[in-house]
């Protein structure tokens, strides 16, 4: 056995790449990927082709258009993409065990037996190239890392793009990624690497030969810990994560950025979210919004409620919220809006309640109700029902 024991798969320009799939005429030519359709906005993808450009990720659409003359836009494909994700995932777990999918473009698996060394390792991933390539489609590339653990895995495979395969370790750490800034790491954030180098923790090699308890302080959490001796070559396993929320935040479109209709918009985020939180059989005991102004303070609250998965019970709160806020927002160009319901449990867990003489983990009959839509809108489509008037906003998750 050597020591290596996650591979880490990253797509290469995903999205642009499922686009130059099957569209033969955009191959070798400078694509972007759009959360909307028009002028505005900005890119959430970009091909090999325009990022030689300096295309990027949230490059606005009109300095991409400076930057690359040439290039072409596609609206973005959510479901599209995540088809193709599925169909990736399909034939990588014909060749190694494939223990999750980490997001729409990147895979973790398990190594074992003679892919545990480096030589079959890198025989392992010549293979399942290959295999993409014929099976799902030529355009469809990955960069590989593989570690004794997830992160060194993840942060390998970000080093060599696209294309690319490298191995960290710690017969070649933390040299081989001293050339990185700290909040190039995956879960280090800026706020993360200023409470760091408050700690005196000034680079990546410092942060490696961090004392394990030390990181548990820094970062008020035994996350940090377990980070740290991540970086330092242990077999730390990834732990179960309990879902803390559900919600959505949403870049609104020039034509909805007056309040009347960004509340609109809202009322829609809100079915959205207790529709998914009744899908997974759960309540939420909390509502936030957040709204975001131009050239102006926004605005952001959150409230406690009595455990539910009523749409109409967090409608009215976020009726509410919106009144509170008015004076603050009222004639101001609104940027963003999100709601977040908080708080979850499983619906199982619900105690009784006596006065409405409902049982633990009864539904009440608003919930009952909304169950009702939900099976008539998966049914006949989204929307065939709606809780009054919203304003539905389809971006980057709804196309497909």
């Amino acid at each position: 056995m050597g020591p290596f024991r996650v591979l880490y798969l990253d797509m290469n320009s995903f999205f642009a790449s499922v686009e130059q799939q099957l569209d033969s005429a955009l191959r070798g030519r400078p694509v972007a990927i759009t959360a909307m359709e028009g002028p505005h906005g900005a890119c959430v993808a970009a091909s090999y082709e325009a990022k030689a450009y300096g295309v990027k990720t949230g490059t606005l659409v009109r300095d991409a258009r400076r930057l690359c003359p040439g290039i072409i836009f596609r609206a973005s494909r959510h479901r599209l993409y995540v088809r193709y994700n599925l169909q990736v995932a399909s034939v990588l777990d014909r060749y190694a065990e494939l223990e999750r999918i980490r997001s729409v473009d990147e895979f973790q698996l398990v190594l074992s037996g003679e892919a545990t060394t480096l030589d079959g390792a890198a025989e392992l991933v010549a293979t399942l190239k290959a295999a993409v390539a014929a099976e799902v489609g030529e355009c469809l590339r990955f960069s590989a890392g593989i570690g004794p653990n997830h992160v060194l895995a993840k942060i390998a495979g970000k080093l060599e793009k696209p294309n690319g395969f490298q191995w960290l370790s710690r017969e070649n750490m933390p040299e081989r990624i001293a050339h990185l800034a700290m909040d190039d790491l995956p879960g280090i954030s800026k706020a993360m690497r200023a409470r760091l180098e408050s700690a005196g923790i000034m680079d990546v090699p410092s942060l490696c030969r961090l004392d394990p308890r030390h990181a548990r302080a820094i970062w008020r959490s035994i996350e940090g810990e377990r980070f740290v001796r991540s970086l330092q070559g242990e077999a730390i396993p990834l732990t179960a994560t309990r879902r803390g929320g559900y919600g959505n935040s949403k870049i609104l479109a020039p034509e909805f950025r007056d309040p009347r209709s960004a509340y609109l918009v809202s009322r829609w985020l809100v079915e959205k979210a207790t529709a998914r939180l009744r899908r997974d059989g759960r309540t939420a005991a909390s509502f936030s919004l957040h709204i975001s102004c131009e050239h102006a303070p926004g605005f952001a609250r959150s409230v406690s409620s009595a455990a539910s998965q009523d749409t109409l019970v967090f409608l009215r709160i976020n009726r509410l919220l919106w009144r509170a806020a008015w004076a603050a927002i009222r004639g101001r160009r609104i940027i963003a809006v999100g709601v977040q319901l908080g708080n979850v449990e499983f619906l199982s867990n619900r105690n009784g309640d006596m006065l409405r003489q409902l049982p633990a983990a009864a539904k009440t009959r608003g919930e009952r109700a909304a169950a009702a839509v939900d099976f008539i809108n998966g049914r006949f489509g989204a929307g065939a029902i709606t809780y009054g008037v919203n304003q539905p906003h389809p971006g980057f998750f709804e196309r497909g």
